[in-house]
């Protein structure tokens, strides 16, 4: 043992080996009053035992593969620090693909070719002893798979979908979770029912491992790791248990009685689980020592009553638990001792006037004893009221004065006697300097002087100094110190700055300041205006904990005066760097009384403020730190509302930092039922912004209250808030769904509410659907999509604008709160009543003659009802453009096609024409169309007796013209049957004839002729067809006499001519007819549609105006035999027609034969040869 103490010394190095010394030691100190004991001390030595000798086989893995290299190092002790490291003793590199585990192992997700090499080497160093131990290196090669296949995340560690884990309160709590999968899965980690704690959690090894430092029971739940990667993701759930050994909640303290009073030992202590407490006294368990009357034991508490000198002892409390045990030792001393004072007698106080003055009387006795202060010889016992008591015996003056001064005498008394000591105050005047030196701005070379006047009390030594710049004044004999004045002579720019007189005395010290300018001695130059300089020499002073004065030196104004000071501060715990508005102070004012918050790290800055302008802001003044306090403000913006029918979430907007008041920010969340009759509950949480309250009834009102408080205490009452849980879906149909129509485009629904109670929710209001099941004239069923209309609030009713006329429509109500729809009402089907139609879809004028035109037309897109009929409005227009009377005409709903009779020749009529319904007239549409010159009175020319010869190929037309003067003329010819445009050939000179070439064989044509100008007409159509391919011409045998006696002569050979012509006609083939298009091709020839195949229509209204779509030519020219097998007979009279006598075809083209279309416009058919010739073009 060391002389004089009680530590042992056991010096390993020269008596033996540690492992003799292993053992429990424990220290005892004992006396005639009892004895106190240690805690015990485990010695043990250290240890770095060396690895196991093994054999490592090489690791052959595809790539992609999982791998685990294990490292299970040898058990020291400390535990070994394990790293991985090459032949190289350089640390492998790590990511998220390959990482070290708690347990050492090297862990890989997926191994990569780049992983291969021979040196994998796990490394533990037992830094006791300054060892590093080093296993066999582990081969790995891996071979590059042909495929990498890619699967979801599986965890490599730990096992399973769940495991537990205990940890002691305030060690590190450290959870892994390692995955394996390809592409390489991430790692992320929640709690459940919680949130990780702020400021204590801790992501390490690529976030595979969470550790919270400083664990507590709050810490206890259940922590969920979350594998992630493109595949899929997967999770583990590790259930913490925070255990804790015992620690004190209070110790037991010593205790000092006198013969005959009552006292207590208190020993409480908490851990998990509850550490059992026991008591020893003088260092042997209480149940055997011997029994003291004046001692009772009750668990964590031993009562002393009545006790006497034999009572004295050293009490021991030992709280234990498995994870540990605490041991507190008190003496309990019984004494029997008159009171002493300890402090020296008259001694002499002397403080300055205004300031506290602190008398001591320290003292010693059992029992212990009751101190009283009187002032002067004769004087009665000070009250509390201006004076206050310190359990210690001190008297201290908050204020003196110079009536404090005095004599003052403390007693201490108890049952044994009585003791007194006497103690003097003074009280001296401040120090102050009446004559402050002032700023001053010299020229150089000129003499400058600060007066420094001191006034203070006359029983104290005075001292004044000078500094410049805070520092001792240049040893040079320019400076002279004469009295109360600071002299400087031929003054350089050097001697510029501040200068300060310093007053001291042994109580109190004074001082002031001035600033020195040095200017060069020039002519004055013209004042330069700007704003000021920025203040400088900013002090803080009258430092308290609310309140501080700020004073500073104002800079150069600049020739314009300072109106007023800027005062900005800067948190520096809480905010760094942002600067806030503080106060302001008018120009004349170098000072400011600031009123600051609690535990704020206080910063100041002060900027002046001219006419021109505000100055740059001065050096920042030193750092004042306040005190930290209760909070003086609660949370605002206290919300409750449910995001699930069974919770509650109570939000709020945090304090900030400023606003804490000091640290350890939380909130205290209180909550109950609005309705019933429960206490409050509450919940403590972190500087956070919600808490979720489980396990409530759905919407239900609850009342809410959320509270700061740190760890200096709480805010005031915060204000309750009313709030509600979650909401669930509506569960009732809104009932008595009826419909008023109002009119054919607006209908009026009526519903009844739904009770409240049932909405299970805040009622947001009434949602209608509504859609069209079909027309009622059943021309259109398709379903059109379904509308919403919604009614905020509690309506019962509301209106659906925009329908449809003469429609069938089905609709159905739901309720609607926040959290969705209830159910939805029984359907309600309603009728719209017929509405006025729209204008026909389009209107044409065609086949103008000498008195009659032609109209076609669609019906009207929207009939909105049944038509009953169309009325047409036709009127004359003359050459000055005046109208005509106006003839009104009827026309049955079924027709689309109306010939006008018996109107005047070459005459321009205007026609007004609409549909009509049971419900009225709907909108018309207009068009303008002239009749035919009269030909008696030769105002139009004639084209007659349109002739046609055709052949395989080429077909030629021949005309009369009946009218002198010259026109040109031009040709228009088509397919039969055909959607493409008149092709249009340009007749030279004034030629009647011409010829057409380049014609598909075997194909039906329609031809005019029309003369080029203004007043164009045109011919009759014609039709023609020609011959087939590679056969001799067919004509018509009724005309040709000839061919009829071959036939009777000759019937084998017309056989064998049939069966030639039909294997020819099915076989088809390819026909040059590009050059000829080639040579007249028409600019306006458009492509055929995109999106159908279709060809475009032709769009005008009157024929003579130009084509405007083609078609298409497919890219080998050529024509299918299956596409080819229309004819003539499809449309019009065919190859049974007649000719007559100049070769011109009898028959017309009939448009009542041609094929219908499908509905929709769209051909159900397969292209005809006419479209797929056409195709050529």
């Amino acid at each position: 043992m060391k002389p004089g103490s009680g530590t042992l010394i056991i010096n390993i190095m020269s008596e033996g080996k540690a492992e003799t010394y292993e053992g429990v030691y424990q220290c005892t100190a004992r006396n005639e009053r009892g004895a106190a004991i240690s805690n015990n001390i485990i010695v043990r030595p250290s240890r770095s035992p060396l690895w196991t000798k093994e054999k490592l086989k090489p690791i052959i893995l595809p790539s992609g593969q999982s791998l685990i290299l294990s490292c299970r190092p040898p058990i020291g002790l400390p535990p070994a620090i394990i790293f991985w490291m090459d032949n190289s003793f350089q640390r492998l590199p790590q990511n998220e693909r390959v990482s070290q585990g708690l347990n050492g192992d090297l862990y890989f997700s997926n191994v990569l070719p780049e992983d291969t090499r021979d040196d994998y080497i796990c490394y533990a160093r037992f830094n006791h002893t300054q060892t590093i131990q080093q296993k066999q290196p582990i081969s790995l090669k891996v071979i590059l798979a042909k495929s990498n296949r890619e699967r979801p995340p599986t965890f490599l560690t730990p096992e399973g979908n769940a495991s537990n884990k205990e940890e002691l309160r305030g060690n590190v709590l450290s959870l892994e979770c390692i995955a394996e999968g390809l592409p390489t899965p991430l790692i992320y980690w929640i709690k459940e029912d919680g949130i990780l704690p702020i400021n204590r959690t801790f992501y390490r090894n690529f976030q595979k491992t969470l550790q919270i430092i400083q664990v507590s029971e709050a810490d206890s739940g259940n922590y969920q790791c979350i594998a992630k990667n493109a595949l899929g993701a997967i999770h583990h759930t590790i259930s913490v248990t925070v255990k804790a050994a015992p620690y004190w909640i209070m110790a037991p303290q010593n205790l000092v009685l006198s013969p005959g009073e009552d006292g207590a030992l208190i020993c409480r202590a908490n851990g998990n689980p509850k550490p059992r407490i026991s008591w020893l006294s003088n260092g042997v368990p209480i149940e055997i020592v011997p029994d003291d009357p004046s001692r009772k034991i009750n668990g964590d508490t031993i009562i002393f009553s009545n006790v006497q000198e034999r009572s004295s002892a050293v009490y021991q409390c030992n709280a234990s638990n498995e994870y540990g045990y605490l041991l507190g030792n008190a003496f309990v001393n019984v004494l029997a001792e008159p009171p002493r004072i300890l402090t020296s007698a008259d001694t002499l106080y002397q403080v300055i006037a205004n300031r506290p003055a602190l008398l001591d009387c320290a003292f010693f006795g059992s029992p212990l004893p009751t101190i009283e202060w009187f002032k002067g010889t004769k004087g009665s016992a000070l009250r509390e009221d201006i004076y206050v008591f310190h359990e210690n015996g001190t008297l201290e003056i908050p204020v003196a004065q110079k009536d404090s001064t005095g004599t003052y005498t403390c007693v201490a008394r108890n049952k044994l006697g009585m003791a007194k000591n006497e103690v003097h105050l003074e009280i001296k005047e401040p120090t102050r300097i009446i004559k402050q030196p002032e700023y001053a701005v010299v020229q150089r070379g000129s003499t400058v002087s600060f007066e420094c006047k001191v006034k203070h009390d006359h029983t104290l030594i005075l001292t004044v100094i000078w500094l410049k710049d805070n520092g001792e004044l240049p040893s040079d004999g320019r400076f002279t110190i004469d009295k109360d004045h600071l002299e400087v002579a031929d003054v350089s720019d050097s001697d510029g700055g501040t200068y300060t007189c310093v007053a001291n005395t042994t109580l109190d010290s004074v001082s002031a300041s001035a600033v020195l300018s040095v200017v060069a001695p020039t002519p004055t130059p013209a004042p330069i205006y700007d704003v000021p300089n920025p203040p400088f020499d900013l002090e803080l002073t009258d430092q308290l904990d609310k309140s501080v004065q700020l004073s500073w030196t104002p800079g150069d104004d600049n020739n314009s005066p300072i109106t007023k000071f800027i005062i900005e501060y800067e948190d520096a715990m809480h905010e760094a760097g942002l600067w806030h508005y503080q106060a302001e102070v008018p120009g004349t004012q170098t000072t400011a009384q600031l009123k600051l918050s609690p535990y704020v790290n206080y910063s100041f800055r002060v900027m002046a403020e001219n006419s021109l302008g505000r100055s740059l802001p001065s050096e920042t003044s030193e750092q004042y730190f306040t005190k930290a306090a209760e909070p003086d403000k609660n949370p605002m913006i206290v919300e409750g509302l449910g995001s699930e029918p069974d919770n509650l979430v109570i939000t709020w907007q945090p304090l900030n930092g400023f606003e804490s008041n000091g640290p350890g920010l939380q909130y205290k969340v209180s909550w109950r039922q609005k309705d019933g009759d429960d206490e409050w509950t509450s919940v403590v949480v972190a500087n956070v912004s919600k808490y979720i309250v489980s396990g409530t009834p759905t919407f239900v009102p609850y009342l809410i209250k959320v509270q700061a408080l740190n760890d200096v205490g709480f805010a005031p009452e915060p204000a309750v808030v009313m709030g509600h849980s979650g909401e669930d879906l509506p569960m009732v149909a809104p009932g008595n769904v009826h419909v008023n129509v109002v009119n054919s485009t607006l209908a009026e629904v009526h519903w009844d509410p739904v009770p409240l109670k049932s909405v299970r929710g805040h009622l947001q209001g009434y949602r209608i659907y509504y859609w069209k099941s079909q027309s009622s004239s059943k021309r259109n069923r398709r379903h059109i999509e379904k509308k919403i209309l919604t009614f905020q609030g509690s309506k019962t009713h509301g209106m659906l604008p925009g329908l449809e006329p003469f429609s069938h429509y089905t609709l159905h109500v739901r309720v609607v709160n926040g959290k969705g729809e209830g159910p939805a009402s029984p359907t309600r089907v309603f009728h719209t009543p017929e509405g006025v139609p729209s204008a026909p879809s389009s209107l044409k004028i065609i086949n103008p003659t000498l008195d009659s035109l032609t109209l076609e037309w669609d019906p009207p897109s929207h009939p909105n009802g049944i038509l009953t009929e169309y009325t047409l409005k036709y009127q004359p227009i003359n050459s000055t453009h005046e109208l005509g009377p106006l003839v009104d005409l009827k026309i049955p709903a079924n027709k689309t096609r109306w010939t006008l009779k018996n109107l005047n020749f070459s005459t321009r009529y205007k026609f007004y024409f609409y549909a009509q319904t049971s419900a009225g007239s709907g909108s018309q549409i207009t068009e303008e169309a002239v009749t035919i010159m009269d030909e008696g009175k030769m105002v139009n020319p004639r084209i007659s007796k349109l002739t046609v010869a055709a052949a395989e190929t080429y077909a030629n037309i021949s005309w009369e013209y009946e009218r002198p003067e010259h026109v040109n003329f031009y040709v228009e010819y088509g397919v039969v049957g055909s959607k493409e445009e008149w092709r249009k050939e340009i007749v030279n000179g004034s030629r009647s004839f011409f010829g057409l070439k380049g014609l598909m064989p075997g194909t039906a044509y329609k031809v005019r002729v029309g003369a080029e100008g203004n007043s164009g007409f045109v011919s009759s159509e014609d039709v023609f067809e020609t011959g087939p391919a590679m056969a001799s011409r067919q004509v018509d045998i009724a005309t040709q006499g000839w061919f009829i006696g071959l036939m009777c002569a000759v019937a084998l050979l017309i056989l064998i001519l049939l069966i030639v012509c039909f294997i020819r006609r099915n076989k088809g083939g390819k026909y040059p007819v590009k050059e000829k298009e080639d040579a007249h091709a028409d600019p306006e020839i458009q492509p055929m549609k995109e999106d159908d195949g279709t060809f475009g229509e032709y769009s005008d209204a009157e024929d003579h105006k130009p084509l405007k779509k083609g078609s298409r030519t497919p890219s080998d020219r050529t024509v299918k035999k299956e596409d080819s097998d229309d004819s003539l007979v499809d449309y019009g009279e065919g190859v049974n027609g007649q000719f007559n006598e100049d070769g011109s075809f009898i028959g017309q083209y009939s448009g009542k034969k041609e094929k219908e279309p499908a509905e929709g416009n769209e051909s159900s058919e397969a292209p005809s040869p006419v479209n797929a010739m056409n195709s050529f073009v």
